[in-house]
């Protein structure tokens, strides 16, 4: 059997499984008052912070049912193709959702997205991967929950220069400059810019002169980053001072790829994540990182879980407090050795 008719064997049986799952007590093709149908659609699968927000957003919307209301929540990849997410959010239409929570494979293509939910007024919480303005104002039922990317890579930077500055035996090699390797996210992605452009510039405003050795795109992801710093320790050897990564996944793909070099751990460099991932906070108390940025999921998915339930109910949604009646935006914390127990386990 050829591969393109397994996958569609595959994506009929997902879907069976899914409209089973949101037809509940009930037939799917007439919504119940009792019942609340969440949809939610990742990028990806294998993106640690967004599973542990949706984690987060499922305990909350747990919580939220009463004896006259239970959830109902099915969650779905679009496995990095914006296509594949489209075909998903439509199925989960057909399927009777109440509620879309998408966190788009690519930030400027949500307008079949869009389309679907408009035509069955199914409302829309985009969720950490922010669409662009203009989408987003094209209904009143579309909204956006996540964080600023410039505020997180102004505050990396902010903890990076302030470490370095503190810390004289970060310029190793004793030239007044520190000689730094960059990890993005992805090429063109918003949120990789900004942090980046931000990040950098902070530290340099911060009186700390740098030198860039290479900027390498890892995809977000720990496997790739630890290959990219692999080469990178095997090109510039003990000459890496700084590391700063966009996020805290490729951070720590950083730190395995020195914990499996011959460079021994008084000279490996500072290493700076963003989001405070468990293992990053980890690392940070034992030393191996000296700094994130913490991502407040918490925050975040107790608001997609409280807008879902307002929006199914059609609830005010006044006590959201959302800007221009769309966006919700918590704040980002910063975190080092110093205040690193605050966020353990949260």
């Amino acid at each position: 059997m050829s591969r393109q008719k397994l996958r569609k064997i595959y994506v009929l049986l997902l879907a069976a499984a899914m409209i089973v799952s949101f037809m509940g007590c009930g037939n799917s093709n007439k919504k119940s008052n009792k019942t609340m149908r969440v949809g939610v659609v990742t990028y990806t699968a294998d993106d640690p912070f967004i599973n542990a927000m949706v984690e987060k957003v499922k305990s909350n919307l747990k919580t939220m049912e009463t004896t006259n209301m239970n959830v109902i929540v099915s969650v779905r990849s679009g496995d990095n193709d914006q296509r594949e997410q489209d075909e998903i959010v439509d199925e989960m239409i057909d399927a009777g959702c109440d509620v879309l929570c998408v966190n788009l494979v690519d930030r400027t293509a949500p307008a079949n997205i869009i389309k679907s939910a408009r035509q069955s007024d199914i409302p829309v919480i985009f969720f950490n991967r922010e669409p662009v303005r203009d989408d987003l104002m094209q209904w009143e039922k579309l909204y956006y929950v996540g964080c600023d990317a410039k505020e997180s890579g102004d505050m990396q930077g902010e903890i990076a220069a302030s470490y370095i500055k503190k810390h004289s035996e970060v310029d190793r090699n004793g030239d007044g400059k520190i000689q730094y390797v960059l990890l993005e996210g992805e090429a063109g992605h918003q949120d990789a810019i900004s942090r980046t452009d931000c990040s950098v510039k902070t530290i340099m405003e911060g009186g700390v002169e740098l030198e860039k050795l290479s900027y390498q795109f890892a995809d977000w992801n720990r496997g790739q980053a630890e290959n990219r710093m692999t080469q990178l320790i095997s090109h510039y050897g003990s000459q890496i001072e700084l590391v700063i990564s966009n996020n805290d996944e490729m951070a720590l793909g950083a730190v395995e790829a020195y914990d499996n070099s011959s460079i021994s751990r008084d000279k490996w460099p500072v290493i700076f994540g963003i989001d405070g991932l468990d293992d990053a906070l980890q690392a940070i108390k034992q030393g191996n990182m000296q700094g994130t940025v913490y991502n407040d999921k918490e925050a975040q998915a107790g608001e997609i879980a409280r807008l879902a339930v307002d929006l199914f109910k059609g609830n005010s949604l006044d006590g959201h407090n959302l800007d221009e009646g769309k966006y919700y935006v918590s704040p980002y914390w910063k975190v080092d050795v110093d205040s690193v127990d605050d966020f353990l386990h949260r």
